[in-house]
């Protein structure tokens, strides 16, 4: 017998979670009706599914899926659920790529049959794009595109429900990844409709979830960070949740709210995991916490960061994510501190890595060592010429190590090729990437030089891209300084110092320094 509910998503005490769940069952994920054919215990399960899955909560997600199919064995809707609880719809699967495929399985050995067990229209429409994602053979791109289309066709029949909206929505930007020129637009659509989505409930997970992911980048941000704001408080129990905001935050410059969420989404993926589970969250956590840090120029609580991911590759030695996190973070620590470090240089050392070496080298005089990374770099990026910020590395260290050397002419030409490339790639949407921003370091050598009005212009488009940059804006306050523009320069260096919450570092002091001479 059919049997409509209306889920109301708040997770409080409905169920009598085992420990493995940890703390979920106390804490909010949000509110949303979403009503299916299921039994009154099997949807409340369900219900709880779509919650986590709306914040990207896989392993939370797929443990109340599966509940509700241990419950009513043939509620297709479950199935659907858990299909979409494996392999993040904007990354690359890491592990599982199958288990789309082996969960719609469970359900029926053809279509046809998992059809059957669906009992209205919209259900089934559900169920033939999570075939469409689970069955197409045409690798990442080809299901997520295919996931697309499919939910196109149930968006369009369907047009006035609200969560086949929302998995219309989730469904476009996993398919702007390999949308090619056509990116932006898809993106934007998706986001239009998760912004109808949250004028007519701020609350809906997805709704706030998915507008961050389809305006993050620095032109659109604004639309998306009522919609950050929001989310913070909606879904807690999940640690991707507490860390999307931060996308738009960095976006912002709202460098306090990067450390601080990331650190309660670090805590949030800490807490959940057990062994054998991928450690993805506290790894992105972790990468994105340091950096707010380091913006904040609080450069002890960023090697706190590398402690803790360490901790997470001890725990998780054979995650290669893990892996290149640590790595990672230890080659920005070192780029934006500017506590310079000799490393050795060796066939596994990456581009990231190089472009801390060879700055090091550069700035502590090891021509030796500049040689070799140069050269390093220059094999690698012959050798994979469609990799843009490997590119730009070879040119930013190139072009800096000839800058030293007094070849202007020369280094100029590289770092020209360096914005060019930067340029070309779609606009910035999270942590520097390449750790040191082309424009920025363009500047610092043009300042270096003494062309103050070619760095104003560098270091004015850096902040443009990437907001309250605390090295941009040093340059810049330094570049109106050397230009005699000594009320932009007051300007810059008094933003500086509600920045930088070190009071030691030595632009700090420069600053309180400027700021005390030119206010005589």
């Amino acid at each position: 017998m059919k049997k409509n509910l209306t889920g109301v998503l708040i997770i409080l005490s409905l169920l009598g979670f085992s420990l493995t769940v940890q703390a979920a069952s106390l804490e909010n994920i949000g509110t949303f009706d979403f009503p299916t054919s299921g039994s009154p215990e099997a949807q409340k399960h369900f219900l709880l599914g779509v919650g986590y899955l709306h914040s990207f909560g896989w392993k939370q997600a797929r443990v109340e899926f599966q509940k509700a199919q241990e419950i009513e064995p043939d509620f297709a809707m479950a199935y659907w659920g858990e299909v979409f609880s494996y392999n993040h719809p904007l990354r690359r699967p890491e592990t599982a790529p199958d288990a789309p495929m082996r969960v719609l399985e469970k359900l029926g050995a053809t279509s046809a049959e998992r059809l059957g067990k669906a009992p209205t229209e919209r259900e089934k429409g559900f169920l033939r794009a999570a075939e469409a994602y689970a069955f197409d053979e045409g690798g990442v791109s080809g299901k997520r595109t295919a996931w697309m289309n499919a939910m196109k066709k149930h968006y369009e029949a369907f047009p006035d429900d609200r969560e086949v909206a929302a998995f219309y929505a989730v469904s476009m930007i996993s398919g702007a990844t390999a949308a090619g020129d056509q990116r932006n637009r898809t993106n934007y659509l998706a986001g239009s409709i998760a912004l109808e989505l949250f004028r007519e409930n701020e609350n809906h997970p997805g709704a706030a979830h998915y507008i961050i992911h389809a305006f993050d980048d620095p032109e659109h941000a604004p639309i998306s960070l009522a919609a950050a704001l929001k989310y913070a408080t909606i879904a807690p129990a999940v640690a991707h949740a507490r860390h999307m905001p931060t996308h738009i935050f960095i976006q912002h410059g709202m460098w306090r709210e990067v450390a601080d969420y990331n650190i309660n989404a670090f805590q949030a993926g800490e807490d959940l995991w057990q062994p054998g589970d991928s450690p993805g969250d506290q790894n992105h956590s972790s990468d994105w916490g340091e950096y707010g840090h380091l913006q904040l120029g609080d450069y002890a609580y960023a090697r706190e960061w590398i402690a803790k991911a360490e901790k997470v590759l001890a725990l998780n030695p054979d995650s290669r994510r893990s892996m290149s996190t640590v790595r990672n973070m230890k080659a920005r620590y070192v780029v934006e501190t500017q506590q310079w470090q000799k490393r050795e240089v060796t066939s596994a050392t990456n581009a990231g890595e190089l472009l801390a070496i060879g700055m090091s080298a550069i700035n502590l005089g090891d021509t030796v060592l500049t040689e070799q990374v140069v050269a390093k770099l220059g094999e690698m990026a012959q050798a994979n010429p469609d990799n843009s910020n490997l590119n730009i590395i070879y040119r930013e260290v190139s072009g800096l190590a000839l800058s030293r050397q007094g070849k202007a002419q020369q280094a100029e030409t590289l770092f020209d090729e360096a914005i060019a490339l930067t340029d070309a790639q779609r606009p910035p949407n999270g942590a520097a990437n390449p750790f040191k921003p082309a424009h920025e370091l363009y500047g610092e050598v043009m300042l270096a030089q003494g062309n103050a009005k070619k760095a104003r212009e560098l270091f004015s488009e850096s902040l443009l891209r990437m907001p309250n940059r605390p090295r941009s804006v040093l340059g810049l306050a330094r570049s109106y300084a050397q230009l005699g523009m000594t009320e932009d320069a007051r300007a810059q260096y008094q933003k500086l110092t509600h920045i930088w919450v070190n009071k030691d570092l030595s632009g700090y002091e420069e600053a309180i320094s400027y700021l005390s001479d030119s206010g005589k």
